[in-house]
């Protein structure tokens, strides 16, 4: 588990193409990806991802933002140091009320953690 409340952020797409080759678990209104950091960094790096089928810019920028807010506040306590994550927003990320995103990254970080 990491200590420090900074998180690292992943911007290129060759970073995100890296993190897709690992482990991913998708829970309720998310899919979160996990692949170990090749840098041998011990930062937890994250990135978002909203893809068009789920709406236009609005709505993408809207998940990522409520997926940013949660993973905030969760990735420092049930993420591991050292690894890399994608958070990808879902067709229901928006329709899913906060708590129960929140309680679907959760899982999912812990289920990866594992």
């Amino acid at each position: 588990m990491s200590n420090n409340g900074k998180l690292g952020r992943l911007k290129k797409r060759s970073e995100f193409l890296y993190v897709r080759d690992g482990k991913y678990r998708a829970i309720g209104g998310v899919v979160i990806q996990m692949r170990e950091n090749p840098d041998n960094n011990a930062a937890i790096r994250v990135g978002f991802t909203a893809t068009k089928k789920i709406g236009g810019a609005v709505v993408r920028n809207k998940a990522k933002r409520r997926l940013r807010a949660c993973a905030a506040d969760l990735l420092p306590q049930y993420g591991l140091s050292g690894h890399d994550y994608v958070f990808i927003a879902r067709d229901r990320t928006n329709a899913r009320k906060f708590e129960d995103l929140r309680e679907d990254v959760k899982k999912a970080l812990q289920k990866l953690a594992r």
